[in-house]
């Protein structure tokens, strides 16, 4: 039977993904250090190992009584914001971590690499984004994810490791983490409205982002090793139309059945307009019916009603740069 490892297995897009794996008949061991993620998302089916990939033993024990077919590398710190703030973060969590993982792949044969990028690595001002631009990434984690990027193809080159890599953009659906108070604005909004408060929105909210439902992002992630035109490929993934964060809010209250109430706080250095084309990814796995943000966010808010309200959880690590935040991420840490 094929064997998989899929880090991150505990969060939002990993454990869809062991989901979509354990569909295709794989054997899948998941993994997940739970400092984002919670374990009731991992399904019954898998070999759970709990550790962190930053740590270079945890990396060479996943090895020691098992070889894997396929690698899934979905773990990361995905707070583009927040990561100006925690550079040295950012890098050990999703650079450092990911060259551990690529480095066992290529000792123990692994057979393809999945890594979940990000479109984050084009910055601004290239928009529809197209696999075939140059990345010129702003962030810190945007940086992290096209260096990973680099270095597989690198692997490739020296070792031969096959690789499929996968640039998904503003997933969001059933098991997103709602505390997280500085990325996934969709979990940001259902849990504002939970808790009767406004739905923040940095600036005027007219920049513009292409929503997908998780439901559209995880079965192409698993498929990509069996699909072999996939090979050493780089693919964005995700919807096709953008929408303002404004309009966003009014679907998000529609879906709860309330007024649409937000609060504008200070606008933030971040990329304005961000979305991408997949013709490439279409050709490659064929067309799929796509869930319509309408759709999708009311499949969300029925789930996120049963979670029920959450409070916003501050970054637990160290604030390397406490400068220049935006001011209500201030205020969390003075409130720490």
């Amino acid at each position: 039977m094929t064997r998989a490892l899929i880090t991150g297995a505990a969060g939002f897009i990993g454990s869809h993904v062991a989901d979509e794996c354990l569909r295709l008949g794989m054997e899948v061991v998941a993994t997940d250090s739970l400092s984002g993620g919670f374990l009731e998302n991992v399904p019954a089916q898998v070999t759970w190992i709990e550790g962190d990939i930053s740590d270079p033993d945890f990396v060479q024990s996943l090895w020691e009584s098992r070889t894997y077919d396929f690698v899934y590398h979905t773990a990361a710190y995905a707070a583009e914001g927040l990561s100006h703030f925690i550079r040295a973060y950012n890098y050990r969590i999703n650079l450092q971590a990911s060259v551990l993982l690529i480095n066992q792949s290529v000792l123990h044969g692994v057979k393809r690499f999945v890594f979940t990028s990000s479109i984050a690595v084009y910055g601004a001002e290239q928009t529809p984004m197209t696999e075939d631009m140059t990345p010129r990434p702003e962030d810190p984690y945007g940086i992290s994810k096209y260096a990973v990027e680099l270095d597989l193809a690198a692997a490739k080159n020296m070792f031969g490791l096959d690789y499929t890599i996968f640039r998904p953009h503003n997933v969001y659906g059933e098991r997103q983490n709602v505390s997280d108070p500085y990325r996934n604005v969709i979990g940001i909004f259902m849990n504002s409205v939970i808790r009767g408060e406004p739905m923040p929105v940095f600036g005027d909210g007219l920049q513009t982002r292409a929503f997908s439902h998780i439901d559209d992002v995880a079965p192409l992630i698993a498929r990509a090793p069996i699909v072999e035109a996939s090979r050493n490929e780089v693919l964005n993934i995700g919807a096709d139309q953008p929408y303002t964060i404004l309009e966003l809010a009014e679907v998000v209250a529609r879906a709860f059945g309330v007024p649409c109430k937000v609060e504008h706080l200070p606008a933030r250095s971040e990329v304005v307009h961000a979305f991408s084309t997949h013709e490439k990814a279409t050709r490659i796995f064929g067309t799929a019916p796509r869930i319509t943000l309408e759709e999708g966010i009311r499949r969300m808010a029925a789930w996120a009603k049963e979670v029920g309200t959450r409070p916003p959880v501050p970054f637990p690590g160290r604030i390397e740069l406490p400068c220049n935040m935006p001011p209500t991420w201030e205020a969390m840490i003075r409130s720490d």
